[in-house]
């Protein structure tokens, strides 16, 4: 794996105001530690920090470059990066000092390769997870490791004990968990297909559809005459209580 060399100072911890002096200068508050290394306040560039760390490779072996002997040369990966709610600026980072003839766990991305047959049939890939747990020697971190997604039909499923692991790296996990799947073509392809089944004509209908016209429009008629035969019963009724109420005053 490729190592970059990142600038980093022993910074003060006081006053408070101090932090917020780093971040107007494009600095951050960040801290090393390890097994054999007490914590030590550092300052490093969020300019520079972003540049070396990226969603593909965010466990990245760094080199810390300064003029301090005590963190000149030491060998580090990005525990925790703190970033400000809404603007996404990194505001603290914690970095780990790694023995590089030491194995470690940590987290690596997976890259799916491949075309997927289900996928060609409409089905949709979907990745279960992205980041799978490996214990290797700090300079065997790899970038991703590649998932090849060339034989999934749909409904099928592939687990992290299937996946192949480059070199010396060895999966951690407690139980065989699913990775990436091909799920199905959507159900709202269905209506539209009822729908165009419908619209197609049959052979053989038309003659059927004319026979049945006559009797839906006699039908239609007859039910037309009984609600004219309703209302006209209803209308004789209102003339015929309005004629007595006249007699009545009259009298």
């Amino acid at each position: 794996m490729e190592t970059v060399e990142l600038a980093a100072e022993i910074r003060e911890t006081r006053p408070k105001s101090r932090r917020r002096r780093l971040r107007h200068e494009g600095r951050i508050p960040a801290v090393l530690y390890g097994p054999k290394t007490q914590a030590t306040p550092i300052a490093i560039s969020s300019v520079e920090l972003r540049s070396r760390v990226s969603a593909s490779a965010r466990q990245r072996l760094m080199r810390l470059k300064s003029s301090s002997p005590e963190l000149n040369d030491r060998h580090v990966i990005v525990k925790e990066i703190q970033r400000a709610p809404v603007s996404g600026a990194f505001v603290h980072a914690d970095f780990y000092e790694v023995d590089l003839t030491q194995p470690i766990r940590v987290e690596v991305p997976l890259r799916f390769v491949g075309k997927a047959p289900g996928v060609a049939e409409g089905g949709i890939l979907q990745p279960l997870v992205r980041e799978v747990e490996v214990e290797c020697l700090p300079l065997e971190i790899p970038e991703a490791v590649e998932v090849d997604v060339s034989g999934l039909n749909i409904h099928d499923v592939i687990h992290v004990s299937a996946v192949t692991f480059p070199g010396n790296l060895k999966p951690i996990f407690d139980t065989d968990y699913p990775v990436v799947t091909v799920l199905p073509p959507t159900v709202a392809e269905a209506p539209v297909a009822a729908a165009a089944a419908e619209a197609a004509p049959v052979e053989g209908a038309e003659g059927a559809e004319g026979g049945a016209a006559a009797p839906a429009a006699g039908a239609a008629a007859e039910a037309g005459a009984k609600e004219g035969a309703k209302g006209a019963a209803k209308e004789g009724a209102k003339e015929a209580a309005a004629d007595k109420g006249g007699g009545q005053k009259k009298g």
